[in-house]
């Protein structure tokens, strides 16, 4: 193996939680209904998409642009505080494949410079040779698109490299790109789906445990 794909959110950062926390707190203020469901129907999708889900669940007349802007108010309140919560072993794993010379590369439907921000500002966009954000590609998650990207542009072969992923749209991505996949899940459990598409670990303290114990 000479390269892993990371997704950021639910991967690197507990930033879902932190996104449902937030729609959940505007919708309470608006009276908004189902806003768990479909938040979770957004996980690991662009923000184009995202409108899309929320407007198909909300309405016509719902005013997207308004409720999202205090939604992510809220968020970068929190992120901007430094109250951002790193996944448990991410720096282990990082430091591990930066000794063993493996590349790590990002592959986020969020937007490239907020990538690069969250990372720089957690202390970890070192570790990454480099990002690709979701303005990038087309197609959002749970099409190949964006792992299809990253993988052109670290130029090795698709067996060379493993995606860690935590949603199922990105799992789905993964696997339809032809590209190992291991699942660590975060808000959503892994069901039979899952479980065909992508080996499952715990937490990436277990990621780094097998590369340790199969390299």
């Amino acid at each position: 193996m000479k390269a892993i794909i990371f997704d950021m959110d639910g991967v690197i950062f507990d930033t879902e939680r932190l996104y449902l926390d937030s729609w959940e707190k505007i919708g309470e203020k608006y009276g908004l209904e189902g806003v768990r469901e479909v938040t979770f129907k957004c996980i690991g999708v662009t923000v184009e998409a995202t409108r899309g889900i929320v407007m198909a669940h909300f309405g016509p007349d719902f005013d997207y642009d308004k409720i999202r802007g205090e939604v992510m108010e809220l968020v970068y309140k929190t992120i901007d505080s430094g109250k951002l919560g790193i996944k448990d072993g991410v720096f282990e794993l990082l430091e591990y494949l930066r000794q063993k010379g493996i590349t790590a590369v990002i592959a986020s439907s969020t937007r490239g410079d907020i990538v690069r921000r969250e990372l720089e500002m957690m202390g970890l966009l070192k570790y990454f040779a480099d990002t690709t954000g979701g303005e990038e590609i087309t197609n959002s998650k749970p099409a190949p698109d964006i792992f299809l990207l990253a993988a052109q542009k670290l130029g090795l072969d698709k067996k060379d490299m493993i995606v860690i992923e935590d949603s199922f749209n990105g799992v789905r991505a993964a696997h339809a790109a032809g590209i190992r996949t291991f699942m660590v899940p975060d808000l959503l459990q892994p069901d039979d789906e899952m479980r065909q598409k992508a080996e499952i670990f715990n937490s990436l303290f277990e990621v780094k445990r097998y590369l340790e114990n199969n390299s």
